[in-house]
């Protein structure tokens, strides 16, 4: 089983270990296009696995800071009294680059730059790169996807 998120289409597949695509989600990656560099607010390509499986059995729309639940839970009023805010919602698929010197190390660290798969509010359009670098997804895929791919599934990043 490995994961391929599709910076072009915005889209992230899921393969099963016959190479068949089981599930197809639309995503919304990094505004800013794809880049590895801390700081820039692009999406990292290339070789990734999911290092970190974090929110399980949280409710649908729980508020993550820090990885942490806030004990919070999003909707469209609650998001209205904190604007700007870069919501990190439901489950959190935590990143790590495989490729040293591209997405490992150095400036270029996937993991230290908290690159995640994770939930975003309802009012954010998916297909779209909207993100700080992230991978977002609705609520209710990630909740899906997180019960589907273990820690150690491959995600690559292509664009």
């Amino acid at each position: 089983m490995h994961l391929r998120v599709d910076l072009g289409r915005q889209c992230l597949e899921l393969f099963g270990a016959d190479g068949a695509c089981i599930r197809r989600y639309a995503v919304s990656t990094g505004e800013r296009g794809a880049g590895e560099r801390s700081g820039s607010l692009c999406t990292p390509r290339g070789r990734h696995r999911i290092r970190a499986r974090i929110g399980a059995g949280a409710p649908a729309g729980a508020v993550f800071r820090g990885r942490r639940p806030t004990g919070e839970v999003w909707t469209a009023e609650f998001a209205a009294a904190h604007p700007g805010r870069d919501w990190i919602l439901s489950r959190i698929l935590w990143l790590c680059g495989e490729e040293p010197g591209r997405n490992r190390g150095g400036e270029v660290d996937t993991m230290r730059r908290y690159i995640y798969l994770h939930g975003t509010g309802d009012d954010q359009p998916m297909g779209v790169a909207r993100s700080h670098g992230c991978v977002r997804m609705r609520n209710h895929d990630i909740i899906e996807l997180f019960e589907l791919v273990p820690a150690g599934t491959v995600v690559e990043i292509v664009e």
